[in-house]
């Protein structure tokens, strides 16, 4: 059962400790039948709520070594109005874990043994814009690919306290391939 706040909204649970390594596997055809589960899952929830629902992350790349978590974006009209979806998901056995309001109103939750990573943002939200940039990037250069590959495979051997300081570790490499790939992006759209 969800935890309730003293307003009536879900609680969110905070973050938890890995102090560990991170566990990376090679690319799994599995992964995308494993996305449309959770696709039909959110949809059936939220009908015509989930204005967008797509597969992103490393598991959303073929041929790119990934924590063998589905990362999902989804957008809703308004993250804010968590009354449209939150219950909803949570009856299909996700749980919220984090609020951002200062970050694009976004919410993230769980499902499973963090086996799902739900990303929820409002639609026509510029985030989304750029995850989708830069999964589509990845999977159509394989220079980059593999330089993201090998900068993730460097650092999943260390030990880390958080999860979120393996990401902010890649972030430098992250911040270089979505220059190419916003420069690549306005090159296309000014040559129409």
């Amino acid at each position: 059962m969800a935890e309730i706040d003293e307003h009536g909204r879900v609680k969110a649970l905070g973050h938890t400790p890995l102090n560990s390594t991170i566990r990376l596997d090679d690319y799994s055809s599995e992964w995308p039948a494993r996305f449309q589960q959770e696709a039909a899952r959110i949809r059936r929830a939220l009908g015509s709520k989930a204005v967008l629902v797509e597969h992103v992350g490393s598991t959303s790349v073929p041929g790119l070594a990934a924590k063998p978590i589905i990362d999902v974006v989804l957008a809703v009209p308004d993250t804010t109005d968590e009354d449209a979806y939150v219950l909803q998901l949570v009856a299909e056995g996700f749980v919220l874990r984090h609020r951002e309001p200062d970050w694009y109103q976004h919410r993230m939750f769980k499902r499973g043994d963090d086996e799902v990573h739900l990303h929820v943002f409002s639609a026509r939200c510029p985030e989304i814009d750029r995850m989708l940039l830069f999964r589509n990037w990845l999977r159509n250069n394989a220079a980059d690919r593999q330089l993201y590959e090998q900068t993730k495979r460097d650092l999943a051997v260390r030990v880390w306290e958080y999860m979120q300081n393996y990401a902010d570790a890649k972030a430098a490499v992250v911040q270089e391939i979505m220059r190419r790939a916003e420069a690549e992006s306005k090159s296309r759209a000014e040559s129409r």
